[in-house]
């Protein structure tokens, strides 16, 4: 299903580093740029998965129309200077940047050569949310994972050039900034257009999807960013599969091996390595009548992607007790507000974790 793209596109430079971002600048293009061709930038992460996934992905934007320019941007000491010197051109020369991750220090790196006076945020999950709140407060740009935590070294080191992404990032006379997503945004900073992702191209593209009688749970890479303990992690998942007859468990592209090996065995679950983001994987099918989730971005985007299949997504509680020490002071506060302003997924209390 291709499409012929349109001259206007052609100024559109658009950065990704995971395949959600590309998926939601697919989205992007669908619902605010049709016709109109992007030039995508993958800077390639070194992450087996990821880089699958990116793969895919990068196949579903030629047939969309897109050009897509493949980047080792991480492929060794020289691979940052290599990657910024072959872009300066392209970013000198776009009117209008569409960005993934605006706490990517590769992609705030080069916000700071591009002079674009159209700046977009596409869906980045639940960094989108904390991006505006940020923004809005003129804070510095922090995960959530990290917030509360003491500035590094290199964190000190590159904060000028992250002061200046933020300030690329605040709307002006001559910019305007727009930010595309299906998270909820309750502080909007002054002058930023938010424009709702409804996940309208994932579904003309794909499905509906054939539905089976179990339930499927949604993994979560906390473990793996050190807020919530792998053993605790492990219980509460073999708890809501028992509970709620769940027979796969779809991995998170981040989940390490050793972690999915001790849950296979400890859970009898099926575990699935998705080839392509969840929204699409569920889109397609078969997909559980229950899809079962720990606080994530899923559990905005797939009831929005199986929106009129019939498919229940429900969400389960982080118990406070299973947090780590290492956690920001943060974490609890901000998984509870992914939970809570899910609008269209059932919510379920945290289960029993020994």
């Amino acid at each position: 299903m291709s499409r012929r793209a349109g001259n206007a596109g052609h100024s559109t430079l658009a950065f990704v580093e995971s395949p959600v971002q590309l998926l939601n600048m697919l989205e992007w293009a669908h619902a605010r740029a049709p016709g109109a061709a992007l030039t995508l930038v993958v800077l390639s992460p070194t992450d087996p998965m990821t880089r699958g996934q990116l793969r895919r992905m990068a196949e579903l934007a030629r047939e969309e129309g897109h050009t897509v320019r493949w980047e080792e941007a991480r492929g060794g000491a020289t691979a940052p200077v290599r990657t910024i010197g072959g872009l300066a051109a392209l970013l000198r020369g776009a009117g209008r940047i569409v960005l993934g991750d605006p706490f990517s220090r590769y992609v705030q790196l080069l916000l700071t050569i591009t002079g674009a006076g159209d700046l977009v945020v596409v869906d980045d999950g639940t960094a989108t949310m904390e991006f505006v709140a940020q923004l809005a407060r003129g804070e510095r740009l922090v995960r959530w994972h990290r917030k509360g935590g003491r500035p590094g070294p290199r964190d000190l080191l590159f904060a000028p050039v992250s002061a200046t992404a933020r300030r690329r990032l605040t709307p002006g006379v001559r910019r305007t900034v727009e930010v595309f997503t299906s998270m909820p945004v309750e502080e909007t900073p002054p002058g930023v257009t938010v424009t709702a992702n409804v996940f309208a191209w994932t579904r003309d593209r794909f499905g509906p999807p054939r539905l089976t009688k179990g339930a499927d749970l949604v993994g979560t890479s906390l473990v793996e960013t050190g807020v919530v303990d792998g053993d605790r992690y492990l219980d509460a998942v073999r708890a809501l599969a028992a509970a709620h007859g769940a027979t796969r468990y779809f991995a998170h592209r981040r989940e390490s091996a050793e972690k999915l090996h001790r849950l296979a065995v400890g859970t009898g679950l099926e575990v699935v390595r998705p080839d392509l983001p969840l929204e699409l994987i569920a889109r397609r099918g078969p997909v559980g009548r229950t899809v079962l989730s720990f606080p994530s971005t899923v559990v905005h985007t797939l009831p929005l992607a199986l929106a009129g299949t019939g498919v229940r997504v429900a969400v389960c509680d982080i118990d406070p007790a299973w947090l780590t020490a290492h956690a920001s002071p943060r974490a609890r506060g901000f998984l509870s507000d992914v939970t809570g302003t899910a609008r269209d997924a059932h919510r379920l209390p945290a289960v029993s974790a020994r």
